[in-house]
């Protein structure tokens, strides 16, 4: 599949999209001795229309990811005022700016690529403010986003340095506004997924020893879900998978 098809043809391509990315989680977690219901698929729907959210909607979907503002917002109200009794939790999985906080704390349910003390501070700052003005109904949930990549890597994926993630997390869980939820993290560009996963694994079994509560890990996309899942992923990102290669701009 290579993007969006005719309004005819798309549900039938979304459903036969999402039929084999589920079986890719199923068989990936019985080779791996997990119970499929361990592991949250998230539709990653940047650059793509409200109506492709709607049909997975239509199809059973409820947790889905963006990482652009101001197309997120944007789309999160069209989504509503075409599915106003879906309850979706919506998820931003990029690298995002502290002047877009404000922004992403208006829509996001979570955000999962914090990946610094000032970010942090900045969601925990919004979050409050739009708890205490009844914009929100509970706090900013928050995924601390650790760094798989060599120090020397141009590629580099995001996120902080896996000796840096127990601080992180810890002014995450002691900022107001702010409920820390787990870990995530993107493989390394051109290398091994199973190694940075299973680095990532026992980093976040450490983290847990600490805050119980952060009990999501958050790895594995398209090309990579199953080694994710081989250690221990609980929260796959998929998007092309299930809904083709992104345009280049957004619609």
């Amino acid at each position: 599949m290579t993007g969006p098809a005719g309004p005819g043809r798309r549900p039938v391509e979304l459903a036969g999209s999402l039929a084999l990315v589920r079986s890719r989680i199923e068989h990936a977690c019985a080779a791996a001795g997990r119970d499929p219901a361990e592991v949250t698929l998230l539709a990653v729907t940047k650059t793509f229309p409200a109506a492709d959210v709607t049909g997975l909607v239509d199809l059973g979907l409820r947790e889905f990811g963006e990482s652009r503002e101001p197309e997120a917002g944007r789309k999160v109200a069209e989504v509503a005022s075409l599915r106003p009794l879906a309850r979706l939790h919506w998820h931003f999985v990029g690298r995002l700016q502290r002047n877009k906080a404000r922004s992403v704390v208006a829509w996001a349910a979570m955000v999962q690529s914090v990946d610094s003390d000032r970010l942090a501070d900045a969601l925990a700052a919004e979050a409050c403010r739009a708890l205490d003005a009844g914009q929100r109904p509970a706090p900013l949930e928050v995924l601390v986003q650790a760094s798989l990549d060599q120090p020397d890597d141009a590629t580099r994926r995001g996120g902080v340095p896996l000796p840096g993630l127990p601080a992180l997390a810890d002014r995450v869980a002691a900022a107001a506004g702010l409920e820390l939820r787990g870990v995530m993290a993107v493989a390394p560009l051109g290398s091994d997924p199973d190694g940075a996963f299973a680095r990532l694994a026992v980093a976040a079994a450490r983290l847990r020893a600490v805050h119980p509560g952060a009990t999501v890990l958050s790895a594995g996309m398209s090309g990579d879900l199953e080694a994710a899942v081989r250690h221990g992923s609980t929260c796959v990102r998929v998007g092309t998978a299930l809904l083709g290669r992104r345009r280049l701009a957004s619609p």
